[in-house]
């Protein structure tokens, strides 16, 4: 049989998101790519099986790349995970898909759990046009610069963020976007859910946002007036 690499969209906190299509395709695997196997063990237990490991992060090189998609092209079947949501996204997967590819191996996804969409949606913004920005530089400088060009945007933007570093998230936001709704989304589908909305400016105290765990934030794009039309 010919090589095949499965993406499979893992949940991003509630194990009960796991599809039905994606628990079967996780137990038919010949093994796992995965970040970490100590955060993707936890789905042996829901999916029924103990299939072999293989690591692959951002330390990942170009010759273990290489390695991997040699052995699904000559017929491994194999099925790359992420930590959590869909593979690619903010993750390191892409490299390996793009090397997969030009070696001939067929690549196909089992679609599901996305912090990005849900965030999206609860947010309740405008979701038709929107830009996904990952994580932003650490520092300011850098950060100024990839959000500069939504400055006068209406896109809705979604990026992500660890709640410790927040404040320092949302201070930069509000310097380059200026005041705009804002909606801060930590530990989506878990226990401790919540979904603060806001203004730029005017940032959460701790005791409304505990600066702990995941966030997703989502930012209203930019209102334009509207113009009344000619007659």
């Amino acid at each position: 049989m010919p090589g095949r690499l499965v993406l499979v969209a893992t949940p991003i906190g509630n194990l009960g998101d796991l599809s039905p299509r994606a628990r079967a395709e996780l137990a038919g695997a010949e093994a796992w790519l995965v970040e970490d196997t100590r955060v993707s063990g936890r789905l042996r237990s829901v999916v029924g099986a103990s299939p072999p490991m293989r690591v692959l992060n951002d330390h990942t090189g170009p010759a273990k790349l290489a390695e991997y998609a040699a052995e699904l092209a000559k017929g491994a079947q194999w099925a790359l995970v992420s930590d959590a949501g869909t593979p690619v996204v903010s993750d390191p997967g892409a490299a390996l898909v793009d090397v997969c590819r030009a070696a001939g191996v067929e690549i196909t996804a089992v679609p599901g759990p996305s912090a990005v969409l849900t965030a999206l949606s609860v947010s309740g913004f405008f979701g038709q046009r929107f830009a996904f920005l990952g994580y932003l530089p650490r520092k300011p400088g850098p950060g100024r610069e990839v959000l500069a060009p939504y400055a006068a945007s209406s896109l809705t933007l979604v990026l992500f963020e660890s709640a410790p570093r927040m404040e320092r998230l949302l201070d930069l936001l509000f310097q380059v976007l200026g005041s705009r709704r804002v909606a801060v989304c930590r530990e989506l589908t878990k226990m401790h859910e919540q979904v603060w909305l806001g203004l730029l400016g005017t940032p959460p105290t701790e005791q409304e946002v505990p600066r702990k765990g995941e966030l997703t934030v989502v930012i209203e794009g930019k209102r334009v007036a509207s113009r009344d039309k000619e007659v």
